[in-house]
Order: structure tokens, then sequence, then C-alpha cells
């Protein structure tokens, strides 16, 4: 059973950093990819960004493109989410997700989410 648990948000002021962590469990992941995906408040959840645990390689939405970094480590079994120069409109709630494959698709696993807003 594949387990994801994030951590790492916070309250930080416009123009600040983060970095999300999601901790992987449950199976080895050579053929899995991951992705970020957050929630504003009465909005839909969307995707922000992805990667293959395989070689690395990433996908990011346009949006976000210049200020979020996702990275893995294969040795902690962890993905990260570096998001700088943050914004007000990053506020919500930030997911990990997983699926076997590649970035796009419906993603099986899910983390409880982490909250990030972004207030002066």
């Amino acid at each position: 059973q594949v387990q994801l648990v994030e951590s790492g948000g916070g309250s930080v002021q416009p123009g600040g950093s983060l970095r999300l962590s999601c901790a992987a469990s449950g199976r080895t992941f050579g053929n899995y990819a991951f992705g970020w995906f957050r929630q504003a408040l009465g909005k839909q959840r969307e995707f922000v960004t992805a990667i293959r645990w395989s070689d690395g390689s990433t996908f990011y939405v346009q949006s976000v493109k210049g200020r979020f970094t996702i990275s893995r480590d294969n040795a902690k079994n962890t993905v990260y989410l570096q998001i700088n120069s943050l914004k007000p409109e990053d506020t919500g709630v930030y997911y990990c997700a997983s699926r076997e494959g590649s970035w796009f698709g419906m993603y099986d696993y899910w983390g409880q989410g982490t909250q990030v807003t972004v207030s002066s």
C-alpha cells in the first residue's frame, strides 16, 4: 500500500520561499510519477508539476515555471517542491500524489495535504 505524507507548509509573506516534502513508502517507485497539486479555497484542485522517479524528468504548468522546482531524493524516497517568490495566489492546500507511468493521467495515491498561506 502506497503512503504519501506531505510536510513543510506554513505561513509566509509574499516573496518568501517554502520547501514542501512528500515522503513515500509502501513499494519501490521505479516506474512511478509523482505530482504536486494545489487547491485554493472554493476552487478546483489543479495540477502544478510532476516528476518521473526513474529519470527525474519534470513537467511544470506554465504559471509556475521559474518559481517552482520539483525534485526527488531516491535514497530518502522523498519528493520535494521548492517554491520561491511566493505570491498570495499560491495560497492553498498542496497535495502530493503518485501514479504508475507518465506525468499525466489519473493519480492513484494521495497524501493528506499541507497548507500554504501567503499573506502580509
